[in-house]
């Protein structure tokens, strides 16, 4: 618990973290945090159309950021926590610069591990949040020593979780009247199917 709460002071002394989930790590930033936030782009090297995700303890946090229907409720209680990333129509509560410009759309999850469980329980919010993937890597980087040695000056601490895996969560966009499949990753896209 010292070392979640250390993070967490991290977090919200503007601060940018990595942290593992139950498909990759991630690089990690307070909601509110646009300094923060732009230096995960400078890291990733994304544009300004880069799709972050918000990291949430559960569905009632997923419901203040996102518009959630029955249906997209049925299909998020059903497949949460787990490596899934659902795109949802943005509130007015999710901060402008986070919703993608032209749908209005917001990357939500509620991951599957335990230390992504307690630094959320300790923070009492959502994470602002990316897949690690450096560019020019083919791979996520998985260890992390490595990623602390990579990223020594780039951020301001590394939660190691050991080795959470390669493969980046499945994307599925809820924005729509149903469910569409957008990136297969680590979670079983198989619920999404249209029949």
């Amino acid at each position: 618990m010292r070392f979640i709460r250390q993070a967490v002071g991290v977090l919200r002394a503007g601060g940018v973290i990595v942290y593992p989930t139950d498909s990759c790590y991630a690089l990690g930033c307070h909601i509110g945090d646009k300094e923060a936030l732009e230096r995960i782009r400078a890291i990733r090297e994304a544009d300004r159309h880069h799709h972050f995700t918000l990291v949430c303890r559960d569905l009632s946090e997923v419901a203040r950021y996102a518009h959630v229907d029955n249906w997209q409720y049925r299909l998020l209680r059903a497949n949460t926590p787990g490596p899934y990333t659902f795109l949802l129509k943005a509130t007015k509560e999710t901060p402008r610069r986070l919703k993608h410009e032209r749908r209005g759309t917001i990357g939500l999850r509620v991951p599957d591990h335990p230390v992504t469980a307690l630094l959320l329980a300790e923070l009492g919010e959502p994470i602002m949040s990316s897949t690690l993937h450096l560019p020019g890597d083919e791979l996520p980087l998985t260890d992390a020593r490595e990623i602390a040695d990579r990223l020594e000056h780039r951020v301001d601490l590394v939660l190691d979780g050991g080795n959470c895996g390669l493969v980046p969560t499945t994307v599925v966009d809820l924005s729509g009247d149903h469910a569409i499949v957008t990136r297969e990753g680590r979670g079983d896209s198989r619920p999404f199917a249209v029949a």
